[in-house]
This record gives C-alpha cells, sequence and structure tokens, in this order.
C-alpha cells in the first residue's frame, strides 16, 4: 500500500513538472506537418483597410491642438499635452480635468 502510494505520488510530480517545461517536446503530434518553406511568401492583398492613423495624421497631431477623445465609451472635448509617435500614444488633459491620461492615437480625433 505505501509503494502504491508512493508511486502514484512520483507519477504526479513527473507529470506536474512536465507540464511546466517552457519549451514544447520535439515529439509532438504537429512534428510531422507541412511547414512552409523561409523563402515562400504568402500573397499579399492588394489593398487593405486599417483602422490606425495614416504617417501623415499622426504628424498633424501636436501640443496644443483641441481634439475629441474616447473614454470608456463616451466622447470628451480634450487638449494634447504631448504626442508619442513611437509608442502610438497621446497624453491629453479633458476639459474640466486637472489630471492628463494617455491613450492611443487611434482614440482622438483632431477638432
Amino acid at each position: 500500500m505505501i509503494m502504491t502510494r508512493i508511486l502514484i505520488v512520483m507519477l504526479a510530480l513527473t507529470f506536474a513538472l512536465s507540464a511546466c517545461e517552457s519549451e514544447p517536446a520535439d515529439n509532438n503530434a504537429n512534428a510531422n506537418a507541412a511547414k512552409p518553406s523561409p523563402t515562400a511568401q504568402a500573397p499579399t492583398p492588394a489593398s487593405t483597410v486599417t483602422q490606425e492613423a495614416s504617417p501623415a495624421a499622426r504628424a498633424e497631431l501636436k501640443a496644443g491642438d483641441k481634439v475629441k477623445v474616447t473614454i470608456n465609451g463616451a466622447s470628451a472635448s480634450a487638449k494634447i499635452v504631448s504626442v508619442d509617435e513611437k509608442a502610438g500614444k497621446v497624453t491629453i488633459r479633458v476639459d474640466g480635468e486637472k489630471q492628463d491620461k494617455t491613450v492611443a492615437i487611434a482614440e482622438v480625433v483632431k477638432q
């Protein structure tokens, strides 16, 4: 009876340790799946629609601009304090509030 418990505990520890491995095992079911060659490229569509502002539109935003911003689903008037184009963020001060807020550029529309 004691040996059975020891065996069950060892099996449980083995499963727990194998579940915690950071890299997947090489012998998984997808090992034989076809992989695209590094030189093969998928065809790109002729036109794609993105919701992000274009680089030209981002360049239009600057400190001091009056904007409309969507916060928690509600639209509010605000003034731009700073623009971080690399991070895609804008720091704004909503009219009537004392604290600045940082939001995504996509949430801001110039007035």
